[in-house]
């Protein structure tokens, strides 16, 4: 069974920053592009940040300038670093990976911006 971790989430005031790793099995890393997405209960999953295998990346517009996504193809994980959080950015946050047509998901992580 192929499992993506995702790790560091957690509680922050506006304004803070966080950065969320989800780690994969080495076949599938190499072989994939990564994503992150998240969800609010109620609401349908949405994209937050894309990156190839080649590096190039891609963001939600609502994210775009705050959090950025970069992959360590030495450790197969990939991170999101998510600065200057609003209290909208709070959801819980999934790792997913495009495996020649095959999806693969983490369990999440939940991301709480709050005062």
């Amino acid at each position: 069974q192929v499992q993506l971790v995702e790790s560091g989430g957690g509680l922050v005031q506006p304004g803070g920053s966080l950065r969320l790793s989800c780690a994969a099995p080495r076949n599938i890393f190499s072989f994939s592009a990564m994503d992150w997405y998240r969800q609010v209960p109620g609401k349908q999953r949405e994209l937050v940040a894309a990156i190839t295998r080649s590096g190039s990346t891609d963001y939600a517009d609502s994210v775009e300038g705050r959090f950025a996504i970069s992959r360590d193809n030495a450790k197969t994980t990939v991170y999101l670093q998510m600065n200057n959080l609003i209290p909208e950015d709070t959801a819980v946050y999934y790792c997913h990976a495009n495996y020649f047509g095959l999806n693969y998901w983490g369990k999440g992580t939940l991301v709480t911006v709050s005062s």
